[in-house]
Protein backbone atom coordinates (compact mmCIF):
# COMPACT_ATOMS: atom_id res chain seq x y z
CA UNK A 1 0.00 0.00 0.00
CA UNK A 2 1.49 3.43 -1.06
CA UNK A 3 0.60 6.57 1.17
CA UNK A 4 -1.25 7.96 -2.16
CA UNK A 5 -3.27 4.91 -1.65
CA UNK A 6 -3.93 5.31 1.86
CA UNK A 7 -5.07 8.87 1.11
CA UNK A 8 -7.14 7.71 -1.54
CA UNK A 9 -8.89 5.31 0.71
CA UNK A 10 -9.50 7.78 3.57
CA UNK A 11 -11.22 10.61 0.87
CA UNK A 12 -13.18 7.49 -0.68
CA UNK A 13 -14.37 6.79 3.20
CA UNK A 14 -14.99 10.25 4.05
CA UNK A 15 -16.76 10.59 0.47
CA UNK A 16 -18.64 8.06 -0.04
CA UNK A 17 -17.28 7.86 -3.34
CA UNK A 18 -18.42 4.38 -4.03
CA UNK A 19 -20.83 3.02 -7.04
CA UNK A 20 -22.87 -0.21 -6.32
CA UNK A 21 -23.08 -2.32 -9.26
CA UNK A 22 -25.61 -5.39 -9.13
CA UNK A 23 -25.54 -8.36 -11.35
CA UNK A 24 -28.90 -10.60 -11.62
CA UNK A 25 -29.48 -14.15 -10.63
CA UNK A 26 -31.27 -16.46 -13.13
CA UNK A 27 -34.00 -18.76 -11.62
CA UNK A 28 -34.04 -21.15 -15.05
CA UNK A 29 -37.27 -22.93 -13.37
CA UNK A 30 -39.37 -19.81 -13.28
CA UNK A 31 -37.64 -17.97 -16.04
CA UNK A 32 -37.10 -15.11 -14.29
CA UNK A 33 -34.43 -12.60 -12.03
CA UNK A 34 -34.56 -14.42 -8.59
CA UNK A 35 -32.22 -11.47 -6.80
CA UNK A 36 -28.89 -9.42 -7.77
CA UNK A 37 -25.77 -9.97 -6.18
CA UNK A 38 -24.76 -6.02 -4.94
CA UNK A 39 -21.32 -5.32 -5.89
CA UNK A 40 -18.70 -2.40 -5.15
CA UNK A 41 -16.38 -0.59 -7.75
CA UNK A 42 -14.24 2.69 -6.47
CA UNK A 43 -13.97 5.77 -8.39
CA UNK A 44 -13.02 5.59 -11.80
CA UNK A 45 -11.05 6.19 -12.96
CA UNK A 46 -8.15 5.74 -9.72
CA UNK A 47 -6.09 2.94 -8.88
CA UNK A 48 -9.28 2.13 -6.15
CA UNK A 49 -11.52 1.15 -8.84
CA UNK A 50 -11.00 -2.49 -8.86
CA UNK A 51 -12.79 -4.02 -5.73
CA UNK A 52 -10.06 -6.38 -5.31
CA UNK A 53 -7.51 -3.61 -4.65
CA UNK A 54 -9.91 -1.26 -3.02
CA UNK A 55 -10.45 -3.98 0.28
CA UNK A 56 -6.60 -4.74 -0.63
CA UNK A 57 -5.44 -1.39 0.52
CA UNK A 58 -8.21 -1.19 3.63
CA UNK A 59 -7.26 -4.21 4.98
CA UNK A 60 -3.74 -3.10 5.62
CA UNK A 61 -5.12 0.11 6.61
CA UNK A 62 -6.89 -1.52 8.80
CA UNK A 63 -10.46 0.07 8.08
CA UNK A 64 -12.00 -2.86 6.10
CA UNK A 65 -14.63 -3.20 8.53
CA UNK A 66 -15.19 -0.05 8.06
CA UNK A 67 -15.37 -0.11 4.26
CA UNK A 68 -17.44 -3.55 4.49
CA UNK A 69 -20.65 -1.66 6.23
CA UNK A 70 -20.32 1.56 4.24
CA UNK A 71 -20.82 -0.77 1.00
CA UNK A 72 -23.52 -2.27 2.74
CA UNK A 73 -25.70 0.70 3.42
CA UNK A 74 -25.27 2.24 -0.27
CA UNK A 75 -26.00 -1.09 -1.86
CA UNK A 76 -28.87 -1.52 0.07
CA UNK A 77 -29.91 2.33 -0.59
CA UNK A 78 -29.33 1.81 -4.17
CA UNK A 79 -30.93 -1.18 -4.82
CA UNK A 80 -34.33 0.17 -3.32
CA UNK A 81 -33.59 3.79 -5.19
CA UNK A 82 -34.03 1.41 -8.51
CA UNK A 83 -36.96 -0.45 -7.54
CA UNK A 84 -35.20 -3.61 -8.50
CA UNK A 85 -37.24 -7.26 -7.47
CA UNK A 86 -36.62 -9.77 -6.00
CA UNK A 87 -34.08 -10.58 -3.42
CA UNK A 88 -30.91 -8.18 -2.36
CA UNK A 89 -27.54 -10.64 -2.01
CA UNK A 90 -24.90 -8.58 0.02
CA UNK A 91 -21.44 -9.33 0.34
CA UNK A 92 -20.88 -9.19 3.54
CA UNK A 93 -17.38 -10.24 6.02
CA UNK A 94 -17.68 -12.87 8.76
CA UNK A 95 -15.55 -10.63 11.24
CA UNK A 96 -18.18 -7.48 10.31
CA UNK A 97 -21.03 -9.80 11.08
CA UNK A 98 -19.39 -10.38 14.52
CA UNK A 99 -17.97 -7.47 15.62
CA UNK A 100 -20.44 -4.08 15.02
CA UNK A 101 -23.60 -5.19 13.49
CA UNK A 102 -24.42 -8.27 15.83
CA UNK A 103 -23.47 -5.95 18.41
CA UNK A 104 -25.50 -2.77 16.98
CA UNK A 105 -27.69 -4.23 14.62
CA UNK A 106 -26.37 -2.34 11.60
CA UNK A 107 -27.56 -4.30 8.83
CA UNK A 108 -31.39 -4.27 10.11
CA UNK A 109 -31.05 -0.70 10.87
CA UNK A 110 -29.95 0.42 6.89
CA UNK A 111 -32.71 -1.72 6.15
CA UNK A 112 -35.13 0.08 8.06
CA UNK A 113 -34.27 3.13 6.91
CA UNK A 114 -34.37 2.31 3.02
CA UNK A 115 -37.74 0.28 3.51
CA UNK A 116 -36.24 -3.01 2.82
CA UNK A 117 -37.92 -6.17 4.19
CA UNK A 118 -35.06 -8.20 6.26
CA UNK A 119 -36.52 -11.21 3.96
CA UNK A 120 -35.50 -9.93 0.65
CA UNK A 121 -32.06 -9.77 1.58
CA UNK A 122 -29.78 -12.58 1.75
CA UNK A 123 -26.49 -12.11 3.61
CA UNK A 124 -23.57 -13.80 1.21
CA UNK A 125 -20.12 -14.86 3.40
CA UNK A 126 -17.48 -13.93 1.65
CA UNK A 127 -13.86 -15.13 2.51
CA UNK A 128 -11.14 -12.22 2.76
CA UNK A 129 -10.59 -13.74 6.42
CA UNK A 130 -10.98 -17.20 7.54
CA UNK A 131 -13.58 -17.55 10.55
CA UNK A 132 -11.93 -18.38 13.79
CA UNK A 133 -14.87 -18.99 15.82
CA UNK A 134 -17.62 -21.24 14.47
CA UNK A 135 -19.31 -21.51 17.66
CA UNK A 136 -19.76 -17.56 17.85
CA UNK A 137 -20.51 -17.50 13.86
CA UNK A 138 -23.29 -19.91 14.29
CA UNK A 139 -25.14 -18.16 16.60
CA UNK A 140 -24.71 -14.60 14.48
CA UNK A 141 -26.45 -16.82 11.87
CA UNK A 142 -29.40 -18.23 13.79
CA UNK A 143 -29.43 -14.18 15.03
CA UNK A 144 -29.85 -12.94 11.13
CA UNK A 145 -32.01 -16.03 10.59
CA UNK A 146 -34.79 -14.94 13.44
CA UNK A 147 -34.98 -11.36 11.73
CA UNK A 148 -35.68 -12.69 8.35
CA UNK A 149 -32.38 -13.12 6.81
CA UNK A 150 -31.16 -15.75 4.69
CA UNK A 151 -27.37 -17.09 4.76
CA UNK A 152 -25.43 -17.68 1.50
CA UNK A 153 -22.09 -19.16 1.62
CA UNK A 154 -19.66 -17.90 -1.49
CA UNK A 155 -17.06 -19.32 -3.74
CA UNK A 156 -18.15 -23.04 -2.27
CA UNK A 157 -14.44 -24.49 -3.43
CA UNK A 158 -12.23 -21.41 -2.75
CA UNK A 159 -10.73 -19.53 0.11
CA UNK A 160 -10.34 -20.51 3.32
CA UNK A 161 -11.37 -23.52 4.19
CA UNK A 162 -15.02 -23.33 2.49
CA UNK A 163 -16.27 -26.51 2.94
CA UNK A 164 -15.82 -26.65 6.84
CA UNK A 165 -17.70 -23.53 6.68
CA UNK A 166 -20.70 -25.29 4.58
CA UNK A 167 -20.40 -28.30 7.12
CA UNK A 168 -20.37 -25.69 10.49
CA UNK A 169 -22.42 -22.75 9.32
CA UNK A 170 -25.41 -24.61 7.29
CA UNK A 171 -25.97 -21.79 5.00
CA UNK A 172 -29.51 -21.69 3.14
CA UNK A 173 -27.37 -20.97 -0.17
CA UNK A 174 -24.28 -22.09 -1.07
CA UNK A 175 -22.21 -20.15 -3.92
CA UNK A 176 -20.65 -22.75 -6.49
CA UNK A 177 -17.07 -21.24 -7.37
CA UNK A 178 -16.43 -20.27 -11.08
CA UNK A 179 -13.77 -23.03 -11.19
CA UNK A 180 -15.78 -25.61 -11.16
CA UNK A 181 -18.28 -23.90 -13.33
CA UNK A 182 -15.71 -22.90 -16.49
CA UNK A 183 -15.92 -25.68 -18.88
CA UNK A 184 -18.02 -27.46 -17.36
CA UNK A 185 -19.16 -28.89 -20.77
CA UNK A 186 -16.09 -30.34 -21.75
CA UNK A 187 -15.00 -31.90 -18.11
CA UNK A 188 -16.48 -35.28 -17.08
CA UNK A 189 -14.69 -34.84 -13.59
CA UNK A 190 -16.52 -31.53 -13.30
CA UNK A 191 -19.46 -32.90 -13.80
CA UNK A 192 -19.54 -35.91 -11.51
CA UNK A 193 -17.98 -33.35 -8.89
CA UNK A 194 -21.02 -31.16 -8.95
CA UNK A 195 -23.23 -34.30 -9.08
CA UNK A 196 -21.85 -34.83 -5.74
CA UNK A 197 -22.01 -31.42 -4.39
CA UNK A 198 -26.28 -31.47 -5.74
CA UNK A 199 -26.31 -34.51 -3.42
CA UNK A 200 -24.70 -33.23 -0.14
CA UNK A 201 -26.59 -30.15 -0.94
CA UNK A 202 -29.92 -32.05 -1.16
CA UNK A 203 -29.47 -33.74 2.16
CA UNK A 204 -28.40 -30.71 4.12
CA UNK A 205 -31.37 -29.08 2.78
CA UNK A 206 -29.53 -26.16 0.88
CA UNK A 207 -30.37 -24.35 -2.06
CA UNK A 208 -26.92 -24.17 -4.98
CA UNK A 209 -26.15 -21.45 -7.11
CA UNK A 210 -24.06 -22.00 -9.95
CA UNK A 211 -21.91 -18.55 -10.51
CA UNK A 212 -19.47 -17.83 -13.27
CA UNK A 213 -21.67 -19.42 -16.29
CA UNK A 214 -19.73 -17.75 -19.39
CA UNK A 215 -20.92 -19.78 -22.36
CA UNK A 216 -24.10 -21.28 -23.78
CA UNK A 217 -22.97 -25.09 -23.58
CA UNK A 218 -21.94 -24.37 -19.55
CA UNK A 219 -25.75 -23.03 -19.44
CA UNK A 220 -27.27 -25.97 -21.55
CA UNK A 221 -24.74 -28.61 -19.06
CA UNK A 222 -25.71 -27.08 -15.81
CA UNK A 223 -29.50 -26.96 -16.86
CA UNK A 224 -29.10 -30.78 -18.43
CA UNK A 225 -27.23 -32.14 -15.71
CA UNK A 226 -29.44 -31.20 -12.93
CA UNK A 227 -32.91 -29.61 -13.19
CA UNK A 228 -32.83 -28.78 -9.32
CA UNK A 229 -29.71 -26.35 -10.12
CA UNK A 230 -31.96 -23.34 -11.54
CA UNK A 231 -30.27 -20.83 -10.05
CA UNK A 232 -27.32 -19.63 -12.19
CA UNK A 233 -24.98 -16.36 -12.43
CA UNK A 234 -22.33 -15.06 -15.03
CA UNK A 235 -21.35 -12.84 -17.99
CA UNK A 236 -23.91 -15.11 -20.05
CA UNK A 237 -26.38 -13.61 -18.38
CA UNK A 238 -25.04 -10.48 -17.70
CA UNK A 239 -22.28 -8.44 -16.84
CA UNK A 240 -22.23 -6.72 -12.97
CA UNK A 241 -23.77 -2.62 -13.98
CA UNK A 242 -24.95 0.19 -12.25
CA UNK A 243 -28.02 0.03 -13.93
CA UNK A 244 -29.04 -3.76 -13.93
CA UNK A 245 -31.49 -5.68 -16.27
CA UNK A 246 -34.84 -5.72 -14.81
CA UNK A 247 -37.09 -8.92 -17.08
CA UNK A 248 -35.19 -11.95 -17.66
CA UNK A 249 -35.76 -12.86 -21.06
CA UNK A 250 -33.30 -10.81 -22.44
CA UNK A 251 -30.83 -12.46 -20.82
CA UNK A 252 -31.86 -16.16 -22.26
CA UNK A 253 -31.09 -17.34 -25.46
CA UNK A 254 -33.40 -17.48 -28.47
CA UNK A 255 -31.82 -20.38 -30.25
CA UNK A 256 -30.57 -23.94 -28.50
CA UNK A 257 -33.13 -25.17 -27.40
CA UNK A 258 -32.81 -29.12 -27.00
CA UNK A 259 -35.97 -30.95 -28.59
CA UNK A 260 -37.69 -33.20 -26.48
CA UNK A 261 -38.34 -35.86 -29.43
CA UNK A 262 -39.61 -39.73 -29.33
CA UNK A 263 -36.49 -41.34 -27.52
CA UNK A 264 -34.38 -44.33 -29.43
CA UNK A 265 -32.72 -46.85 -26.74
CA UNK A 266 -30.29 -48.79 -26.23
CA UNK A 267 -31.95 -51.46 -27.96
CA UNK A 268 -31.99 -49.82 -30.99
CA UNK A 269 -28.72 -50.42 -31.43
CA UNK A 270 -28.10 -53.83 -29.89
CA UNK A 271 -25.95 -56.74 -31.62
CA UNK A 272 -26.09 -60.03 -30.80
CA UNK A 273 -23.25 -61.36 -29.91
CA UNK A 274 -22.78 -65.21 -28.84
CA UNK A 275 -21.56 -65.45 -25.52
CA UNK A 276 -19.74 -67.64 -23.70
CA UNK A 277 -19.00 -69.03 -20.76
CA UNK A 278 -16.07 -68.50 -17.78
CA UNK A 279 -15.48 -72.50 -18.06
CA UNK A 280 -14.51 -72.26 -22.07
CA UNK A 281 -10.88 -72.97 -22.58
CA UNK A 282 -8.91 -69.89 -23.73
CA UNK A 283 -7.38 -71.57 -26.78
CA UNK A 284 -11.27 -72.36 -27.64
CA UNK A 285 -12.06 -69.05 -28.05
CA UNK A 286 -8.67 -67.72 -29.50
CA UNK A 287 -9.60 -70.28 -32.50
CA UNK A 288 -13.39 -68.16 -32.79
CA UNK A 289 -11.16 -64.83 -33.11
CA UNK A 290 -9.38 -66.19 -35.63
CA UNK A 291 -12.15 -67.20 -37.89
CA UNK A 292 -14.06 -63.99 -36.98
CA UNK A 293 -11.82 -61.31 -37.93
CA UNK A 294 -14.20 -58.84 -37.14
CA UNK A 295 -15.18 -60.07 -33.51
CA UNK A 296 -13.96 -57.05 -31.55
CA UNK A 297 -15.49 -57.90 -28.08
CA UNK A 298 -16.87 -61.30 -26.98
CA UNK A 299 -19.12 -61.13 -23.33
CA UNK A 300 -18.67 -63.80 -20.61
CA UNK A 301 -21.89 -64.94 -19.55
CA UNK A 302 -23.14 -66.97 -16.23
CA UNK A 303 -26.63 -68.06 -15.64
CA UNK A 304 -27.95 -65.02 -18.31
CA UNK A 305 -25.91 -62.55 -16.45
CA UNK A 306 -23.00 -61.04 -18.24
CA UNK A 307 -20.20 -60.90 -15.54
CA UNK A 308 -16.56 -60.38 -17.71
CA UNK A 309 -15.33 -59.37 -21.34
CA UNK A 310 -12.90 -60.49 -23.58
CA UNK A 311 -11.60 -57.87 -25.86
CA UNK A 312 -10.07 -58.89 -29.35
CA UNK A 313 -6.86 -56.88 -29.09
CA UNK A 314 -6.18 -57.40 -25.52
CA UNK A 315 -6.58 -61.01 -26.08
CA UNK A 316 -4.23 -61.39 -28.93
CA UNK A 317 -1.37 -60.08 -26.88
CA UNK A 318 -1.42 -62.90 -24.84
CA UNK A 319 -0.12 -65.19 -27.58
CA UNK A 320 2.89 -62.88 -28.61
CA UNK A 321 5.79 -65.29 -27.71
CA UNK A 322 6.44 -69.09 -28.58
CA UNK A 323 5.06 -70.02 -25.34
CA UNK A 324 2.09 -68.51 -25.27
CA UNK A 325 0.39 -71.76 -26.57
CA UNK A 326 2.22 -74.13 -23.66
CA UNK A 327 0.99 -70.89 -20.88
CA UNK A 328 -2.69 -70.95 -21.57
CA UNK A 329 -3.51 -74.01 -22.56
CA UNK A 330 -5.17 -75.10 -20.02
CA UNK A 331 -6.23 -71.72 -18.86
CA UNK A 332 -10.08 -71.10 -18.75
CA UNK A 333 -11.60 -67.82 -20.02
CA UNK A 334 -12.94 -66.78 -16.67
CA UNK A 335 -9.23 -66.33 -15.85
CA UNK A 336 -7.74 -63.75 -18.11
CA UNK A 337 -11.65 -61.89 -18.81
CA UNK A 338 -11.87 -58.22 -17.82
CA UNK A 339 -13.95 -57.54 -14.97
CA UNK A 340 -14.13 -53.94 -15.99
CA UNK A 341 -16.74 -53.33 -18.38
CA UNK A 342 -19.67 -51.39 -18.94
CA UNK A 343 -23.12 -52.81 -18.69
CA UNK A 344 -26.39 -50.74 -19.86
CA UNK A 345 -30.35 -51.71 -20.00
CA UNK A 346 -31.95 -51.96 -23.30
CA UNK A 347 -34.31 -49.39 -22.26
CA UNK A 348 -31.61 -46.45 -21.47
CA UNK A 349 -32.11 -43.51 -24.00
CA UNK A 350 -29.10 -42.82 -26.70
CA UNK A 351 -28.92 -39.86 -25.36
CA UNK A 352 -28.02 -41.05 -21.60
CA UNK A 353 -25.89 -43.50 -22.57
CA UNK A 354 -23.85 -40.96 -24.62
CA UNK A 355 -23.11 -39.29 -21.84
CA UNK A 356 -22.40 -42.07 -19.58
CA UNK A 357 -19.84 -43.18 -21.89
CA UNK A 358 -18.29 -39.74 -21.95
CA UNK A 359 -18.21 -39.55 -18.10
CA UNK A 360 -17.00 -43.38 -17.82
CA UNK A 361 -13.07 -43.04 -17.02
CA UNK A 362 -10.14 -46.14 -17.03
CA UNK A 363 -12.55 -48.16 -19.42
CA UNK A 364 -12.74 -49.65 -22.66
CA UNK A 365 -15.24 -47.78 -24.03
CA UNK A 366 -15.52 -49.12 -27.66
CA UNK A 367 -18.30 -51.71 -26.85
CA UNK A 368 -20.64 -52.24 -24.04
CA UNK A 369 -23.05 -54.98 -22.30
CA UNK A 370 -26.52 -54.79 -23.33
CA UNK A 371 -28.76 -56.20 -20.55
CA UNK A 372 -32.50 -56.05 -20.23
CA UNK A 373 -34.37 -54.83 -17.10
CA UNK A 374 -33.13 -58.32 -14.77
CA UNK A 375 -29.45 -58.23 -15.92
CA UNK A 376 -30.06 -60.77 -18.12
CA UNK A 377 -27.57 -60.46 -21.48
CA UNK A 378 -29.27 -59.34 -24.40
CA UNK A 379 -26.66 -58.26 -26.68
CA UNK A 380 -23.39 -56.14 -27.32
CA UNK A 381 -23.53 -52.37 -28.85
CA UNK A 382 -20.27 -50.18 -30.16
CA UNK A 383 -19.65 -46.56 -29.89
CA UNK A 384 -19.83 -46.01 -33.36
CA UNK A 385 -23.17 -47.70 -33.86
CA UNK A 386 -24.36 -44.99 -31.14
CA UNK A 387 -22.78 -42.06 -32.54
CA UNK A 388 -24.85 -43.18 -36.14
CA UNK A 389 -28.05 -43.72 -34.27
CA UNK A 390 -27.49 -40.14 -32.70
CA UNK A 391 -26.89 -38.24 -35.93
CA UNK A 392 -29.35 -40.08 -37.43
CA UNK A 393 -32.10 -38.67 -34.81
CA UNK A 394 -30.47 -35.27 -34.98
CA UNK A 395 -30.77 -34.51 -38.54
CA UNK A 396 -34.18 -35.88 -38.35
CA UNK A 397 -35.40 -33.81 -35.38
CA UNK A 398 -33.83 -30.90 -37.09
CA UNK A 399 -36.09 -31.68 -40.30
CA UNK A 400 -39.20 -32.13 -38.25
CA UNK A 401 -38.85 -29.20 -35.64
CA UNK A 402 -40.94 -26.36 -35.18
CA UNK A 403 -38.56 -23.68 -36.88
CA UNK A 404 -39.35 -21.15 -33.69
CA UNK A 405 -38.85 -23.43 -30.91
CA UNK A 406 -36.41 -26.25 -31.82
CA UNK A 407 -39.28 -28.75 -30.04
CA UNK A 408 -40.59 -31.57 -32.03
CA UNK A 409 -43.50 -30.94 -34.31
CA UNK A 410 -46.45 -32.37 -35.35
CA UNK A 411 -44.76 -35.52 -37.06
CA UNK A 412 -43.00 -35.95 -34.27
CA UNK A 413 -45.67 -35.56 -31.97
CA UNK A 414 -48.11 -38.24 -33.57
CA UNK A 415 -45.12 -40.63 -33.61
CA UNK A 416 -44.41 -40.29 -29.53
CA UNK A 417 -47.90 -40.70 -29.00
CA UNK A 418 -48.98 -43.80 -31.37
CA UNK A 419 -45.47 -44.74 -29.49
CA UNK A 420 -46.63 -44.66 -26.36
CA UNK A 421 -50.87 -45.36 -27.30
CA UNK A 422 -49.39 -48.96 -28.18
CA UNK A 423 -47.24 -49.98 -25.61
CA UNK A 424 -50.12 -49.26 -23.04
CA UNK A 425 -48.11 -46.44 -21.30
CA UNK A 426 -50.07 -44.50 -18.45
CA UNK A 427 -49.64 -41.10 -19.00
CA UNK A 428 -51.38 -37.76 -19.37
CA UNK A 429 -51.63 -35.69 -22.26
CA UNK A 430 -51.96 -32.21 -21.86
CA UNK A 431 -52.44 -29.41 -24.36
CA UNK A 432 -51.09 -25.85 -23.82
CA UNK A 433 -52.49 -23.03 -25.15
CA UNK A 434 -52.39 -19.21 -24.63
CA UNK A 435 -55.44 -17.20 -24.67
CA UNK A 436 -55.78 -13.36 -25.88
CA UNK A 437 -52.65 -13.94 -27.03
CA UNK A 438 -53.91 -12.31 -30.22
CA UNK A 439 -54.41 -8.98 -28.93
CA UNK A 440 -51.06 -8.91 -27.60
CA UNK A 441 -49.47 -10.38 -30.96
CA UNK A 442 -51.66 -7.40 -32.35
CA UNK A 443 -50.46 -4.70 -30.00
CA UNK A 444 -47.41 -5.22 -29.46
CA UNK A 445 -46.17 -7.32 -32.99
CA UNK A 446 -44.75 -10.20 -34.01
CA UNK A 447 -41.55 -10.55 -32.44
CA UNK A 448 -42.80 -10.00 -29.21
CA UNK A 449 -44.98 -12.70 -29.30
CA UNK A 450 -42.34 -14.52 -30.86
CA UNK A 451 -40.54 -14.14 -28.12
CA UNK A 452 -43.80 -15.00 -25.46
CA UNK A 453 -43.73 -18.28 -27.69
CA UNK A 454 -40.09 -18.87 -26.89
CA UNK A 455 -40.23 -17.84 -23.40
CA UNK A 456 -43.36 -20.62 -22.76
CA UNK A 457 -41.61 -23.19 -24.71
CA UNK A 458 -38.73 -22.85 -22.04
CA UNK A 459 -40.41 -22.44 -19.10
CA UNK A 460 -42.71 -25.94 -20.06
CA UNK A 461 -39.15 -27.62 -20.93
CA UNK A 462 -37.71 -26.79 -17.46
CA UNK A 463 -40.63 -28.03 -16.11
CA UNK A 464 -40.33 -31.56 -17.71
CA UNK A 465 -38.82 -33.57 -14.65
CA UNK A 466 -39.43 -37.56 -15.88
CA UNK A 467 -36.85 -38.87 -18.81
CA UNK A 468 -39.85 -40.24 -20.69
CA UNK A 469 -41.96 -36.58 -20.12
CA UNK A 470 -42.15 -35.19 -23.53
CA UNK A 471 -43.28 -31.57 -25.21
CA UNK A 472 -43.49 -30.93 -28.41
CA UNK A 473 -44.98 -27.53 -30.30
CA UNK A 474 -47.93 -28.21 -32.65
CA UNK A 475 -47.68 -24.62 -33.82
CA UNK A 476 -48.53 -21.07 -32.95
CA UNK A 477 -49.05 -20.90 -29.56
CA UNK A 478 -50.45 -24.23 -28.70
CA UNK A 479 -48.26 -27.14 -27.37
CA UNK A 480 -48.49 -30.84 -26.26
CA UNK A 481 -46.99 -32.32 -23.17
CA UNK A 482 -46.86 -36.32 -22.19
CA UNK A 483 -46.38 -36.56 -18.64
CA UNK A 484 -45.84 -39.70 -16.45
CA UNK A 485 -45.60 -40.63 -13.20
CA UNK A 486 -48.24 -39.04 -10.12
CA UNK A 487 -47.03 -35.39 -9.72
CA UNK A 488 -48.01 -34.53 -12.94
CA UNK A 489 -50.96 -32.59 -11.29
CA UNK A 490 -48.31 -30.64 -9.45
CA UNK A 491 -46.21 -30.43 -12.51
CA UNK A 492 -49.44 -28.52 -14.27
CA UNK A 493 -50.02 -26.28 -11.39
CA UNK A 494 -46.06 -24.85 -11.27
CA UNK A 495 -46.41 -24.52 -14.65
CA UNK A 496 -49.36 -22.27 -14.00
CA UNK A 497 -47.67 -20.40 -11.38
CA UNK A 498 -44.21 -19.70 -13.33
CA UNK A 499 -46.11 -18.56 -16.13
CA UNK A 500 -48.75 -15.64 -13.77
CA UNK A 501 -45.03 -14.72 -12.66
CA UNK A 502 -43.94 -14.41 -15.49
CA UNK A 503 -45.98 -12.99 -18.09
CA UNK A 504 -46.31 -9.17 -16.61
CA UNK A 505 -42.72 -9.04 -17.70
CA UNK A 506 -43.77 -9.01 -21.47
CA UNK A 507 -46.09 -5.30 -20.89
CA UNK A 508 -45.37 -2.16 -20.57
CA UNK A 509 -46.23 -0.28 -17.27
CA UNK A 510 -49.13 1.16 -17.77
CA UNK A 511 -50.52 -2.18 -19.55
CA UNK A 512 -49.40 -4.09 -16.38
CA UNK A 513 -51.13 -1.38 -14.04
CA UNK A 514 -54.24 -2.11 -16.09
CA UNK A 515 -54.02 -5.57 -16.08
CA UNK A 516 -54.56 -5.79 -19.84
CA UNK A 517 -54.73 -3.67 -23.09
CA UNK A 518 -57.06 -2.07 -25.35
CA UNK A 519 -57.42 -3.15 -29.07
CA UNK A 520 -59.41 -3.50 -32.16
CA UNK A 521 -61.47 -6.38 -33.28
CA UNK A 522 -62.47 -7.27 -37.03
CA UNK A 523 -65.41 -5.04 -36.55
CA UNK A 524 -63.09 -1.70 -35.74
CA UNK A 525 -64.07 -1.86 -32.01
CA UNK A 526 -61.94 -1.02 -29.35
CA UNK A 527 -62.09 -4.25 -26.84
CA UNK A 528 -60.20 -4.41 -23.74
CA UNK A 529 -58.24 -7.61 -23.08
CA UNK A 530 -56.84 -8.93 -20.10
CA UNK A 531 -53.15 -10.22 -19.81
CA UNK A 532 -52.39 -13.08 -21.92
CA UNK A 533 -53.11 -16.54 -19.65
CA UNK A 534 -52.55 -20.28 -20.02
CA UNK A 535 -54.83 -22.78 -20.25
CA UNK A 536 -54.13 -26.52 -19.08
CA UNK A 537 -55.92 -29.13 -20.97
CA UNK A 538 -55.34 -32.99 -19.45
CA UNK A 539 -56.35 -36.42 -20.56
CA UNK A 540 -55.20 -38.92 -17.94
CA UNK A 541 -54.60 -42.30 -19.91
CA UNK A 542 -54.50 -45.60 -17.79
CA UNK A 543 -52.18 -48.41 -18.65
CA UNK A 544 -53.45 -50.83 -21.36
CA UNK A 545 -56.26 -48.10 -21.67
CA UNK A 546 -57.63 -48.78 -25.75
CA UNK A 547 -57.14 -45.39 -27.24
CA UNK A 548 -56.16 -44.19 -30.90
CA UNK A 549 -54.35 -41.16 -31.25
CA UNK A 550 -57.32 -39.86 -33.55
CA UNK A 551 -59.90 -40.11 -30.53
CA UNK A 552 -57.17 -38.74 -27.89
CA UNK A 553 -57.05 -35.62 -29.89
CA UNK A 554 -60.59 -35.29 -30.33
CA UNK A 555 -60.91 -35.47 -26.57
CA UNK A 556 -58.13 -32.79 -25.68
CA UNK A 557 -59.70 -30.17 -28.46
CA UNK A 558 -63.02 -30.28 -26.45
CA UNK A 559 -60.96 -29.95 -23.34
CA UNK A 560 -59.15 -27.41 -24.62
CA UNK A 561 -62.16 -25.03 -25.57
CA UNK A 562 -63.70 -26.17 -22.32
CA UNK A 563 -60.54 -24.71 -20.61
CA UNK A 564 -60.21 -21.91 -22.33
CA UNK A 565 -64.01 -20.14 -21.03
CA UNK A 566 -62.66 -20.27 -17.64
CA UNK A 567 -60.86 -16.78 -16.92
CA UNK A 568 -57.41 -16.76 -15.82
CA UNK A 569 -54.68 -19.64 -16.26
CA UNK A 570 -56.53 -22.59 -15.25
CA UNK A 571 -56.06 -26.80 -15.57
CA UNK A 572 -59.12 -28.04 -16.76
CA UNK A 573 -58.72 -32.07 -15.94
CA UNK A 574 -61.53 -34.60 -18.07
CA UNK A 575 -63.56 -35.80 -15.16
CA UNK A 576 -64.69 -39.39 -16.69
CA UNK A 577 -61.05 -40.48 -16.18
CA UNK A 578 -59.72 -38.41 -13.64
CA UNK A 579 -62.76 -37.20 -10.86
CA UNK A 580 -60.82 -35.49 -8.61
CA UNK A 581 -61.43 -31.79 -8.22
CA UNK A 582 -60.22 -29.24 -10.85
CA UNK A 583 -58.81 -25.54 -9.61
CA UNK A 584 -57.00 -22.53 -11.64
CA UNK A 585 -55.00 -20.07 -10.59
CA UNK A 586 -55.64 -16.33 -11.91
Amino acid sequence: MTSSERHLLEAIIAGEQLTPYFQPIVDMGRRRIHGYEALIRGPEPSPLHSPQRLFEVAMQAGRLVELDLLCRRLAIERFVALGLEGKLFLNVMPSTLLERDFREGLTLAYLEAAGLAPERVVIELTEHLPIADYQAMRQAMDHYREMGFRVALDDLGAGHSSLRHWAELRPDMVKLDRHFVAGIDASADKREFLRSLLDVARSLGCQLIAEGVETAEEQRCLWELDRGLVLLQGYYFARPCAEPPRRVSPLLPSHGLPARSPRRRASAIVEHIAPVAPSLPVLTLAERFRAQPALRCVPVVEEGRPVAVVRRHEFLTLFTNPYSHALHSRSKVGEIADRQWLGVTQETPLESLSQRITDVRGLQQEDFVIVDGEGRYRGMGNIIDLLREITAIQVRQARNANPLTGLPGNILIQETLTERLSQGQALVAVFADLDNFKAYNDGYGYAEGDRMILALSRLLLARLSDADDFLGHVGGDDFMLLLGGDDWRATCEAILADFAALVPDFYRPEHRAAGGLICENRRGESVFHPLVSLSLAARPVAAGEALAPPQLAAELSELKAQAKRRPGNSLFVDRRHHPRPTGSLA
